[in-house]
């Protein structure tokens, strides 16, 4: 569907409105350039209007406007800081019940495992050399026991055990996870545990959690902290992989909120040293967020590649949304908006101090 001249006055009044929004992002409405909206359904201006990033998102899953590259659109949208001119009512709620609510309390840990992991293991993989680079900094040795909070399916866990000769404790929110890690480290000194990292009373020399951070919400990062120091030996190291954000925040994105992530929020670099604060000591700090934009991209490439392969169990509209969220996610880091960071932390500092493999 084209967009009419003869729009009715109040859509006409939307159109107008997001046609001078996008305009300073330098986009266009139905314009020739990659990164501009074609409209196929002129109920787009009012879902945004109404309802931000949450009603951009599913306007895209619906098949109402596309891109040719939905991520530099993104890109762009959030390098004008256009998400801050549309302040909808949604946007408002999730704010809300953030505030009153801990939206990662026990009860509701297992929603995002079972939402958002558990959809199916054939859309997932793992980097080795992300992993070798994880053991490297936590000066892994043989005979190491090893707690890996968030363990996914596995893939940390086996190469641990595998390439380092360490004993591994993996934990999941995720039955699918948990079963699929289960099976690839069969044979190995590996436990996987369908299990909240705040039920754990253990001893380790080593502790990472790659991931998972993201899940934690702000009401629990000292909690958090706190649980993995009482866990790790005096002279231990423990190693946070996680997404973060320039700003403190209370909220996550709502469509990544109802599509994605549930319950999730991306910690600010001051949310996570407030939350470590006198209770570890900073030994590494890494930031490669702009790297994500590039595996992102290759994740998508791939989904598209394998796409005739997994639409037996999946139709058109998560097809559609599972573009937009590795497009749309590639477009943020692509734009600084999101970092990557891996923090190295002691409990009493390293003697002679740490030395990071990358120097």
């Amino acid at each position: 569907m084209y967009i009419s001249v003869a729009l009715h006055k109040p859509k006409k009044k939307l159109h107008d409105r997001i046609e001078q929004l996008l305009s300073l992002a330098d986009v266009a409405l139905n314009g020739s350039r990659p990164w501009d909206i074609q409209v196929h359904d002129d109920n787009l201006y009012c879902a945004i209007m109404k309802n931000g990033s949450l009603g951009l998102g599913e306007s895209y899953m619906s098949g109402w406007w596309d891109a040719e590259r939905v991520d530099e659109f993104i890109c762009r949208v959030l390098k004008a800081n256009l998400q801050k001119k549309v302040n909808s009512m949604q946007d408002v709620i999730c704010y809300l019940q953030a505030a009153v609510m801990n939206q990662q309390s026990p009860d509701r840990s297992y929603e995002v495992g079972e939402k958002h992991y558990d959809i199916g293991n054939d859309l997932y993989e793992a980097q080795e050399a992300k992993l070798d680079l994880v053991c490297r900094k936590l000066e892994l040795r043989p005979g190491m026991r090893v707690l890996d909070i968030g363990c996914g399916w596995g893939g940390m866990a086996q190469y641990a055990a595998e390439k380092y000769d360490a004993e591994v404790v993996g934990i999941t929110i995720s039955r699918e996870q948990a079963s699929l890690a289960r099976q690839r480290c069969k044979g190995l000194p590996v436990d996987i545990r369908l299990q909240d990292y705040r039920s754990l009373d253990e001893t380790f020399d080593r502790i990472l959690s790659i991931g998972m951070f993201e899940h934690v919400g702000y009401k629990n990062y000292r909690t958090y902290m706190r649980k993995v120091r009482s866990l790790l030996k005096d002279d231990g190291l423990f190693l946070l992989h996680t997404i973060g954000s320039n700003t403190s925040q209370k909220t996550t994105d709502s469509w990544i909120h109802k599509y994605i992530f549930p319950n999730s929020m991306l910690p600010s670099a001051k949310q996570i040293s407030s939350a470590f604060e006198g209770i570890f000591v900073l030994e590494d700090w890494h930031g490669f967020g702009a790297d994500y934009d590039t595996t992102l991209m290759h994740w998508y490439e791939n989904f598209r590649g394998s796409w005739n392969r997994l639409k037996k169990g999946y139709d058109e509209r998560f097809y559609r949304m599972w573009n937009y969220y590795l497009l749309s996610c590639a477009g943020s880091f692509r734009a600084r908006y999101n970092q990557l960071w891996q923090i190295v932390l002691s409990p009493e500092g390293v003697s002679g101090g740490y030395r990071s493999p990358l120097r």
